[in-house]
């Protein structure tokens, strides 16, 4: 229901007229003479009305309303403000338009479950002011969901760092609406874009390159109130922010053994590795260390393709590389291996003491190691490409197909 309203105003001798006088030449009842002379007082003019017609969008009294579904706008003039107010008397943030021409609440500024009164003013090409009401009742959703991501807020991250924000296995319908909603700001201006995953039911979000170190990135996450699809509503309002940290990029030739990392400020560093075998190998392609762990469970049980006999370990000193189980790990069994031979189950194994020790090369490489660095691996044997839905391996997509 949509109501449009056009009010009269005008100020004469200091005093706002709300109604028009009707005016005419004929004598009022009792003669009307007002000055000497016999001439009959003049009755005022009539108040302009404003040409000026506000809507507002859902009409007055209106129940169960759609938090995106209110708007305001005017035809034949101007926004000059609108109020949006709940039951606690605190303002709606919301917008008008660069034309002026309409008002809509900012992503999750409307809240389910609430009443909100609305009072917009307009004018017309010629000044005169329009002014409409209207109060309303958003809809109790039958389902909320709270929405995450994986950032901790305050802490530093490798220039490789992707935003993944996951939607509760929800698979999102609305996703203009949500990409509003999820906004990613740096403090460089670097534009940053999203991509969805999973069916959906994830948003994963960088710029074209990687982060420049020194950068402080702002993640605003504004899903409250916003329809994510049919009958489901976002629950999350939360700010975060995170510092991008010095670059720190490793490359893994699987055929050669060796890592060399390159990190700002200091000479490359090469490091034997191990990698998987040609009956198990590794993945090739741009990962991103998405967690750290100073020792692991590692097991084969879910493991679909796996060739051989499975196999149960914890192993020191684990950087997650993919969801499916990649990681960048201390392995002591590839002490006076690495180097020579690959011998994983498609990790890339660092040489490492069971316990996991500070100077071996897994601690060391541990140690200086962020979430968020690149590890990027080359010239292992698998032909499957790496899904970049497979952790945060979304650097595998072009930029012209984010």
């Amino acid at each position: 229901m949509v109501r449009r309203i056009s009010m009269v105003g005008a100020v004469l001798g200091g005093a706002l007229l709300l109604t028009a006088c009707g005016g005419g030449g004929g004598d009022s009842a009792g003669g009307g003479s007002g000055a000497p002379g016999g001439g009959a007082a003049s009755s005022p003019a009539p108040a302009k009305a404003s040409a000026a017609v506000l809507s507002i969008e859902p009409g007055d009294g209106a129940k169960d309303v759609a938090p995106g579904a209110v708007k305001v706008s005017v035809a034949t003039g101007r926004l000059t403000g609108v109020t949006v107010t709940g039951q606690d008397g605190e303002p709606v943030e919301g917008a008008v338009a660069a034309d002026g021409l309409t008002w809509a609440p900012a992503p999750g500024g409307l809240a389910v479950g609430s009443t909100y009164r609305v009072e917009a003013r307009a004018a017309d090409a010629d000044g005169v002011a329009a002014t409409a009401t209207s109060t309303f009742t958003t809809l109790v959703p039958k389902r909320t969901v709270k929405v995450e991501d994986n950032v901790v807020t305050g802490e530093d991250f490798g220039v490789g760092m992707i935003v993944s924000v996951n939607f509760g296995g929800v698979k999102v319908t609305n996703k203009e609406a949500v990409e509003r909603a999820v906004v990613v700001e740096a403090s460089d201006g670097t534009e940053v874009r999203g991509h969805w995953f999973d069916g959906d039911t994830r948003l994963d979000l960088r710029p074209a390159a990687y982060w420049k170190p020194g950068t402080t990135v702002r993640v605003h996450l504004r899903t409250e109130s916003v329809e994510l699809a049919p009958g489901v509503y976002g629950a999350t309002r939360r700010d975060e922010h995170f510092t991008i940290a010095r670059s720190r990029i490793s490359e893994v030739d699987a055929r050669t053994h060796r890592m060399v990392v390159r990190e700002d400020g200091k000479p490359d560093q090469t490091v034997a590795i191990v990698a998987g075998t040609d009956d198990n190998p590794s993945w090739n392609g741009t990962m991103v260390i998405s967690a750290k762990s100073r020792m692991e469970k590692m097991t084969s049980e879910g493991q679909t393709n796996l060739k051989g006999p499975g196999y149960e370990a914890l192993e020191p000193h684990a950087m997650r590389l993919t969801t499916s189980g990649t990681y960048l790990h201390g392995n002591p069994q590839a002490r006076g291996v690495a180097g020579r031979a690959n011998i994983s189950h498609g990790c890339i194994g660092l040489p490492d003491t069971p316990e996991g020790s500070d100077d071996t090369p897994g601690g060391q490489v541990y140690n200086a190691s962020k979430v968020g660095d690149v590890v990027i691996v080359r010239n292992s044997v698998k032909t499957e490409p790496l899904d970049p839905a497979n952790g945060l391996s979304g650097w595998t997509v072009p930029w012209s197909q984010w």
